[in-house]
């Protein structure tokens, strides 16, 4: 029962203009609620301390490991029993930096590891510094290394 002859169906037709118009709207939207920020790499400002230097510095001790496992205290060559007789090595070279007076402060201890050295000679250090009761602890490093 085709009552109008002669004129077939009308293909579907998507109307495009009302799609665009929303996505546009979208976009103005996003546009003005999105905060830019600039990021830039390695060119940056640093700031500056004018901070006085320290009238007294603390006391160190340097403690050097090697990779055959060799322990210095301030370049006094230690033998490692344990980790207590490390921390009693620590104390000693404290007392004679002061020439035999406890320090008026907590001395540093600065570990010089070698980069082959196992982790539990540094470990066994660590150790030692705070059964010496020195909670101060840094490691050196060299400068300029090449990789």
């Amino acid at each position: 029962m085709n009552f109008r002859k002669g004129k077939g169906r009308e293909d579907p037709e998507i109307n495009l203009i009302p799609f665009i118009d929303v996505l546009l709207v979208i976009l103005i939207f996003l546009m003005v609620t999105t905060t830019y920020s600039k990021f830039t790499e390695l060119q940056i400002t640093l700031p500056t301390a004018d901070a006085n230097k320290a009238l007294e510095k603390p006391g160190e001790i340097n403690v050097t490991v090697d990779a055959k496992g060799n322990y210095t205290v301030n370049n006094v060559a230690v033998s490692f029993r344990d980790v207590a007789g490390l921390a009693d090595s620590l104390r000693e070279a404290a007392l004679e930096a002061n020439k035999g007076q406890p320090p008026a402060q907590t001395p540093v201890v600065v570990v010089n590891a070698d980069q082959f050295a196992m982790h539990q000679m540094v470990i066994n250090v660590m150790e030692a510094a705070r059964l010496a009761g020195y909670e101060k602890l840094t490691f050196a490093a060299q400068a300029g290394g090449k990789k």
